[in-house]
């Protein structure tokens, strides 16, 4: 069946693609949810219209996005945490403990948004992701250090 994407999905297209796709795919996933329509010459004219206005939205999402990127790359972020006599870590750095040091510094991030590559187990400095946008990822500066 051919399709018309009415929103981004994720490993199959963006606004405005024409797709094919199985049908059960289409008729209980992608239409019910409204991410797609059914390509017919009338919907192909309809979505050619909104896509340039969602474009503009997306690119004013996009701007929106890095200003604020760039204003979280300037922060540098402190969790102080527990050691052992080893100068090892009691657990790791959770979630909560960055998202808190954010709020400290001013600034409200979603917890889905962050990005770490893997668990914080030891004393140092690492960079953090912030999934800002889907085209936009900002850097922190975390610095884990003793109690």
């Amino acid at each position: 069946m051919e399709i018309i994407l009415t929103d981004n999905v994720q490993n199959l297209g963006k606004v405005g693609d024409v797709k094919k796709v199985k049908n059960g795919y289409a008729r209980n996933y992608l239409i019910p949810r409204a991410l797609a329509v059914v390509a017919s010459a009338a919907n192909i004219k309809r979505i050619e219209k909104e896509k340039s206005k969602r474009l503009a939205l997306y690119e004013e999402e996009k701007a929106q996005a890095q200003q604020k990127a760039d204003a979280l790359a300037k922060i540098s972020l402190m969790v102080t945490v527990e050691v052992n006599d080893q100068e090892k870590l009691y657990g790791a750095v959770t979630d909560g403990e960055i998202l808190n040091a954010l709020e400290a510094e001013g600034q409200t991030v979603d917890k889905k948004s962050l990005v770490i590559q893997k668990p914080i187990e030891e004393l140092g400095i690492f960079e953090i992701g912030v999934k800002l946008h889907p085209e936009v990822v900002a850097k922190i500066r975390l610095w884990v250090t003793k109690k």
